[in-house]
């Protein structure tokens, strides 16, 4: 299943290991085909999410950036342990309206 502690600890690893990947580009394509393969919909109330995302990419890459040489399970345990690893964050910036509208900062689909 696709959680929040999931997206974290893919989106660090292929940071990490994968630099040639960019991310913001490739992550939706990963995301949407994972939910198509193991049977989910992208939908314009479920699956793949533009805004959350870009915006956990970037949140990870500066985490990532931040933290001191160390296993990558212990950055990811490290996040999970943050304030982002409250699938809730991202609401202290938008709404949860706003969040999840068609028209918000969501391209979802």
């Amino acid at each position: 299943m696709w959680t929040h502690a999931a997206h974290f600890a893919a989106t660090l690893w292929l940071l990490r290991c994968r630099p040639e990947i960019e991310l913001s580009q490739e992550m939706p394509g990963f995301i949407r085909g994972y939910n198509e393969a193991t049977g989910g919909a992208n939908t314009d109330t479920s699956g793949y999410h533009e805004t959350i995302t870009q915006a956990s990419i970037r949140a990870a890459r500066f985490f990532l950036s931040e933290a001191r040489p160390q296993p990558l399970f212990v950055t990811c345990n490290a996040l999970l342990d943050s304030r982002l690893g409250q699938p809730d964050w991202l609401l202290e910036y938008w709404t949860r309206p706003r969040l999840f509208s068609r028209g918000g900062p969501a391209c979802v689909g």
